[in-house]
């Protein structure tokens, strides 16, 4: 049970992420015509849907959906059990709160694939069912810039794009999640590098005073003599 915090902030992030989806499904209008200004020009609500994976990818691929939400799945079972792991180990805590971070997110956007193709019937119009196929609501937009891409940049050359694309709660919790592990890794990894060091010098005094000086065997051979 002492493990249950990490999870609960993952359920909180949940509930979270999906009452702000639906409060936009049930009260926005889809695109530039629904924006809600929030910051001037620089930070607004934007309604939008993603098919896809961050950024609009998609796989090509008549079930790509349903093999991204599946992997989502995957994904989902391989982190809850991990950070279950690394609680019995006792790492640095700041490490859990961001596994739970990240967990949490990843949830979040799996209830979309999985249920709003039926629930909110957002599945695409060529979905072969609705079922695995929802798309991901997204809805805050830092619009920084926006614009098209010179022709001569690779693979995005000639695309009418953002410069920040649209995200939602799940997002954020995924990134502030990943994000804080990269800014205090040495923190969080500290303690494991400190126990492998102490080891090493254990193993190494081991092995040092297993091994006689020339001044034990000197001493050895008077005795003997």
């Amino acid at each position: 049970m002492k493990y249950f915090k990490y999870y609960l902030l993952a359920i909180a992030m949940i509930i979270l992420d999906q009452v702000v989806k639906l409060a936009v499904h049930f009260n926005m209008e889809m695109g530039v015509a629904g924006q809600i200004y929030l910051l001037g020009d620089v930070f607004k609500l934007h309604y939008l849907t993603n098919p896809g994976m961050a950024f609009g990818m998609q796989l090509g691929s008549e079930n790509g959906k349903l093999i991204l939400t599946v992997i989502r799945l995957i994904a989902m079972v391989v982190i809850a059990v991990y950070l279950y792991r690394l609680a019995k180990k006792e790492v640095h805590t700041g490490l859990l709160w961001c596994g739970a971070l990240i967990l949490g997110g990843a949830i979040g956007n799996l209830i979309d694939s999985i249920f709003y193709g039926v629930f909110l019937n957002n599945a695409p119009y060529d979905a072969p069912n609705p079922w695995f196929h929802g798309q991901v609501i997204d809805m805050f937009y830092i619009d920084i810039w926006e614009g098209r891409i010179p022709e001569w940049v690779p693979l995005f050359g000639g695309d009418y794009t953002a410069l920040w694309p649209v995200f939602n709660v799940a997002d954020a919790s995924i990134f502030v999640g990943v994000a804080i592990i990269i800014i205090f890794q040495k923190s969080f990894f500290k303690e494991a590098e400190h126990g492998e060091g102490d080891a090493t010098g254990d193993s190494q005094t081991s092995i040092v005073g297993q091994v006689p000086s020339d001044d034990d065997e000197t001493r050895n051979a008077q005795s003997v003599g």
